[in-house]
């Protein structure tokens, strides 16, 4: 299978997840009008399983290093699958929470919230976990980046005309998503072998462990978007026969939306060899920096924003540089 062979590879490869995880949104975005996000997001989830799969019988199924695909994953214990998958579970019910709480409180709200919490928790645990690189420069990098959605957060917020009262409920459906946004990349991480060129028994390499990852994200599906389809937390309620009712644009969209960030998935865990699990989770979560480009300059989200916006935005931009630079300057020390 295809192995990360230096860091340099590692952070590219942390940076393309960054990449995906920041505009797999605009697919969404692109059909949000006439297509309910829960109806959007089961084509997302099967996407997610594509990548995987794609991934697992191509570059994990060449070359001579480590085990191919189908041999690590017969091999696999049970356990370990089960974590990978339970990964899966955790970051879908954590994603479909946040989808919820900004539908209730907004943006500046919930992305401050639950990205930030996710952010710090997930680089705390996966450090402690696996402690590779320089703490202090590591958790520098983290409190730039926390700045930065904090200052994202601000400039969403002035784009409000009147301020609103923020939903409790909405404030807790952030916090209990940025809670398990800091968790599922660990079970993924427990569930793998240390050393990639000569694997554990029983634990799995990479392609065997994102595929396990995707299955427990496709199949936790049908209890948690079954629920969020019949109870909304805005709208009407959907059924699953209007899924089919939809375009063949709705359902490419929402499986290349899934694509997307199931390829990053893919490279941010090839690197966690080399970069370290806190590393690789960290720089991929610089994410809302590239959805805030592309709302600034694509989608134009802060055109008519308010005297003293942009110095918020360029403030934001200039933490996430500075505290990316950090995570990567953190292994070299």
């Amino acid at each position: 299978m295809y192995i990360v062979g230096t860091y340099t590879v590692a952070v590219l490869l942390s940076i393309v997840t960054m990449l995906c995880w920041g505009s797999w949104p605009n697919t969404q975005k692109l059909v949000s009008k006439n297509w309910r996000f829960e109806l959007f997001y089961w084509d997302y989830v099967l996407g997610i399983l594509i990548a995987a799969l794609l991934f697992a019988f191509s570059l994990g199924s060449s070359g001579t290093d480590g085990r191919s695909f189908m041999a690590d994953l017969f091999q696999a214990d049970w356990q370990n699958m089960f974590s990978a998958a339970l990964g899966g579970a955790i970051f879908n019910l954590g994603n479909i929470l946040f989808v919820a709480a900004i539908a209730l409180a907004g943006m500046s709200v919930a992305f401050p919230v639950g990205a930030g919490i996710g952010l710090i928790l997930g680089v705390l645990i996966n450090y402690v976990a696996a402690p590779v690189g320089n703490a202090f420069y590591l958790f520098a990098g983290v409190a730039l980046v926390a700045a930065a959605i904090l200052l994202s957060a601000k400039a969403q917020r002035n784009l409000q005309k009147e301020e609103k009262n923020v939903s409790v409920k909405g404030l807790v459906l952030s916090i209990v998503a940025g809670v398990l946004f800091g968790f599922f990349y660990r079970f993924i991480g427990s569930s793998m072998t240390g050393d990639f060129r000569i694997p554990e028994a029983g634990k799995m390499e990479p392609y065997a462990a994102v595929v396990c990852f995707a299955s427990g994200v496709l199949l936790s599906n049908f209890l948690f978007n079954t629920i969020m389809m019949k109870k909304p937390v805005a709208g009407q309620p959907v059924s699953y026969a209007m899924y089919f009712k939809g375009s063949q644009r709705d359902h490419l969209m929402g499986i290349l939306g899934g694509l997307i960030w199931g390829t990053g998935l893919v490279l941010s865990i090839l690197s966690t060899e080399r970069a370290g699990f806190a590393i690789s989770f960290g720089l991929g979560q610089g994410n809302a920096m590239i959805a805030a480009i592309w709302g600034v300059f694509i989608w134009r989200e802060f055109a008519r924003a308010p005297k003293g916006t942009n110095r918020l935005l360029y403030g934001m931009f200039a933490c996430y540089i500075a505290g990316i630079i950090m995570l990567i300057v953190s292994r070299l020390y």
